[in-house]
């Protein structure tokens, strides 16, 4: 069994940040990171950041762990950082199981926890949808960004929020060709000036439509679109083919709120924040006294609000493990007024009435 004050379970963008919080406010701090490496999503983001300087505007994501790790060094022995690490549980009695590797598990006892797991990649139904060459947007970033690998030649990419627009420009990037954009909405949901960059090389952003199948033997060989009507079913006779390679699902993220599930957290289903959320309060602090969430796991976001959520999450769990820090309002208020200007676009209007449906105001 170890000891630690305060516990963060993840070691991405609101994970990173809980923790120099935590650290600031003179707390102990264990990080725990399945991953070999932290900054989660960070590590394959190449573009450049939006918002403003405290959330490292025109910094590319792939920088900022190494801001944020600094940030965490000049603290030494304050600071316990096990990656490699998946935590399994956290039980009744507050113990959280962790395992190494494959084989060794060990238990932490913590004053308070940070649970910051983030999300998963949406899949989407269609018949083959399981052929090689068929791949979510993380796996297509991670295969380029982070080990320099090729995904393929020809790429269709179903999907056009920020994710699915972004991706697409980072393949044509890379030399590889995208022979379509598509997303079932009838308007694109990521920024213009991504879908911008796509359009003027000449791709094709399809909205209202879908695929319907992939095709191939044993690998993926093209697939099959369709236009969608306003009730977002296929309209019969509009089929298209497409040869391609590859074929790269955006089509949403889900928050990964299992260990909260397990831990007997109040849960709920709130669409804006995109699925199955943990309730909270205003401390970020859910049902079960001492359990903190950051991040994706209680809504989706871009990382900027990620981080600072972060941020407030680890103030608060520091002040409930007896840490509270110097000119605590005043920071909370700070960061509160940043995460407001993140979300005042209509986006952010949509996150707000999620908020709204599962923030508590004890």
């Amino acid at each position: 069994m170890r000891e630690t004050e305060v516990l963060i379970i993840g070691g991405g963008p609101a994970g990173l940040c809980a923790a120099v919080s935590a650290l600031e406010s003179g707390a102990s701090v264990t990080i725990l990171e399945r991953n070999r490496r932290l900054g989660g999503q960070l590590v394959k983001q190449t573009h450049m950041f939006f918002g403003s300087k405290e959330q490292y505007a025109s910094f590319r994501g792939i920088d900022i762990p190494a801001i944020l790790l600094e940030k965490l060094e000049k603290y030494g022995d304050k600071l316990r950082v096990e990656t490699d690490c998946t935590a399994l549980g956290i039980y009744e009695d507050g113990v959280v199981t962790a395992l190494f590797g494959e084989e060794r598990y060990v238990k932490y006892l913590p004053k308070a926890i940070v649970v910051a797991t983030g999300a998963s990649e949406k899949a989407l139904a269609f018949e083959n949808n399981d052929l090689p060459g068929i791949y979510g947007a993380g796996a297509v970033q991670t295969l380029m960004n982070v080990y320099g690998v090729k995904p393929g030649n020809k790429v269709l990419m179903v999907g056009a929020g920020n994710i699915g627009l972004i991706v697409s420009y980072q393949l044509m990037q890379a030399g590889v060709e995208v022979v379509a954009v598509l997303d079932a909405a009838p308007k694109i949901g990521g920024y213009c000036v991504h879908a911008s960059k796509i359009r003027r090389a000449g791709v094709p952003i399809l909205v209202s439509h879908t695929v319907t199948r992939a095709l191939g033997d044993k690998t993926l060989e093209g697939a099959i679109v369709c236009e969608m009507d306003e009730k977002f079913n296929v309209i019969e006779g509009t089929e298209k083919r497409y040869d391609c390679d590859v074929m790269c699902i955006s089509v949403g993220l889900t928050p990964l709120t299992e260990l909260l599930g397990m831990a007997g957290c109040e849960m709920k289903y709130v669409p804006e924040l995109s699925g199955i959320v943990p309730a909270r309060n205003k401390a970020y602090m859910t049902s079960r006294d001492g359990i903190f969430v950051a991040g994706d796991v209680s809504g989706i976001e871009e990382a900027s609000a990620a981080m600072v959520e972060g941020y407030l999450a680890g103030l608060h769990c520091a002040a409930y493990a007896g840490y509270k820090s110097e000119n605590f309002a005043q920071k909370v208020e700070d960061l509160e007024g940043q995460l407001a200007k993140l979300r005042g676009g209509p986006s952010g209007a949509h996150i707000l009435r999620g908020i709204q449906k599962n923030v508590k105001e004890d």
